[in-house]
């Protein structure tokens, strides 16, 4: 195993020009880095400091098509037709919709596949316990991603491969006390890092009460 990376981009860059790469090459990734990434995903906070992760690196094919399958055979019955929608609202959709399929149909091929777990399971009832849950797992994904981003990695959030829990538990080999919660594919990118197009903060801050804009004209 090679020497353990030195991660030293300045957070705020790495913030701001963060963003979801979905096109990766089939380079392989050292596993310094991924042990690495997912060393300083850990560092992040988890509810009452349970430090209930999991995360499993995909790196056998076999294992790797089982999960790109689940993740096609959901785009084709559900995506395209939301991507559709997406593109007929706005075409600059089309891009990022382009992008989706793509990584649909090469996600086998992307050399390592991270699924982020928690050790419990995830309460179905009332929703905000799963969303409680899910408090415990989604930073560290960030750190993981931007640690990626730091890297020079290419990296995305996915959840499409493991909607069916029954089928990613028995692809993974998951005990029922372990739940699958998302799906980071990992690679060197085909495209490029740079800044992304946000809505200016005062656009989507309300101040005590939604709807108050308090802070539009000063963020424009």
């Amino acid at each position: 195993m090679s020497e353990r990376p030195v991660l030293d981009m300045r957070l705020e860059e790495a913030m701001e020009t963060q963003r979801a790469i979905r096109r990766l090459k089939t380079d392989p990734v050292d596993d310094a880095i991924v042990l690495r990434l997912i060393e300083l995903a850990l560092k992040a906070p988890t509810g009452s400091n349970a430090q209930n992760w999991e995360f499993i690196v995909v790196k056998d094919p076999a294992v790797k098509a089982k999960l790109a399958g689940a993740n096609r055979m959901l785009w084709n019955a559900f995506g395209e037709r939301y991507g559709r929608m997406l593109v007929a609202k706005d075409p600059a959709n089309k891009r990022v919709i382009d992008s989706v399929r793509w990584q649909a149909e090469h996600l086998a091929e992307a050399p390592v596949i991270i699924v982020a777990c928690l050790r419990q399971v995830i309460p179905l009832w009332p929703p905000i316990a799963a969303a409680s849950a899910y408090g415990s797992i989604f930073p560290s994904v960030q750190n993981l991603l931007l640690a990626a981003r730091a890297a020079g990695l290419g990296a995305a959030l996915i959840t499409l491969p493991i909607w069916s829990r029954f089928l990613a538990r028995r692809t993974l080999g998951l005990p029922w006390s372990i739940a699958p919660c998302a799906v980071i594919p990992l690679g060197w990118p085909l495209g490029k890092y740079g800044p992304t197009r946000r809505r200016p903060v005062g656009e989507v801050v309300s101040l005590d009460r939604y709807g108050h804009r308090a802070f539009l004209e000063k963020s424009a």
